[in-house]
C-alpha cells in the first residue's frame, strides 16, 4: 500500500493559502480518482482507493502544519506503511509558482511541516513532492506570504500545477520515483 500525504493547515482561514497546496494536491487526486476523503483517522482526513492498480491511501493531517508529523506517524504505524511507500506533498517558497520537484529523500529544506514528519518518522528516506508557491521575488516576511491567499491572476496556474502534482503522484505510485522524477522535474523555478 502507498500513502500520499498532503500538508496544510485545517480550517476556513487557511483554505486557499499558499501553505495549503499540499491539501489542494491531495484534493485533486481525490477528485480525479474518486477517492472519498470524508473519513477521520489518526488526527486527519483519510481515503483509500486504487492508483494504477495499487491500493493507495490519501491523508491530510489536521494537526496544523508544524505538527504534521504526529498525525503522519500515527497513520504510518497503524497501517504499517514503510518509508519507501510514503509521498509527502507540500509548498515550497524556493520554487516558482507552477514548478514541482520530486525527490526520493533528503532534508526538510527548512519546511517545518516536513521537518515534523522527518522527526516523527525518524527518517528522511521518504519521497517528497515540493510544489512551488513563490512569486517573482522572495518575500521579506515568509510567514505572512505562505499564509496569504493566492492572487486572482495566479489561480489558473495553481489549477494547472495541482493537476501536474496529481499526475506526478500517480506516476510515482504506478511507475516508481525514478520515472516520475524524469517526467516531472523539468521546470524547477
Amino acid at each position: 500500500m502507498k500513502l500520499i500525504v498532503g500538508l496544510g493547515n485545517p480550517g476556513i482561514r487557511y483554505r486557499n493559502t499558499r501553505h495549503n497546496v499540499g491539501f489542494l494536491a491531495v484534493k485533486e487526486i481525490s477528485a480525479k480518482l474518486r477517492i472519498r476523503m470524508g473519513k477521520k483517522k489518526c488526527r486527519g482526513l483519510f481515503g483509500t482507493g486504487s492508483v494504477g492498480g495499487e491500493k493507495t491511501s490519501l491523508f491530510m493531517p489536521l494537526t496544523f502544519m508544524n505538527l504534521s508529523g504526529k498525525a503522519v506517524r500515527e497513520i504510518v504505524k497503524k497501517d504499517k506503511v514503510p518509508p519507501e511507500d510514503i509521498l509527502v506533498m507540500y509548498d515550497d517558497i524556493d520554487l516558482k509558482l507552477g514548478a514541482i520537484r520530486l525527490r526520493k529523500k533528503g532534508s526538510s529544506g527548512g519546511h517545518k511541516g516536513l521537518a515534523s514528519v522527518i522527526e516523527e518518522l525518524g527518517t528522511n528516506e521518504i519521497a517528497r513532492l515540493r510544489i512551488g508557491i513563490a512569486g517573482s521575488r522572495r518575500p521579506v516576511d515568509a510567514a505572512t506570504f505562505v499564509l496569504a491567499p493566492f492572487k486572482a491572476g495566479e489561480k489558473a496556474l495553481l489549477k494547472r500545477v495541482s493537476k501536474e502534482a496529481c499526475e506526478c503522484a500517480n506516476t510515482w505510485v504506478a511507475d516508481g520515483p525514478d520515472k516520475a522524477m524524469t517526467k516531472f522535474n523539468k521546470s524547477c523555478g
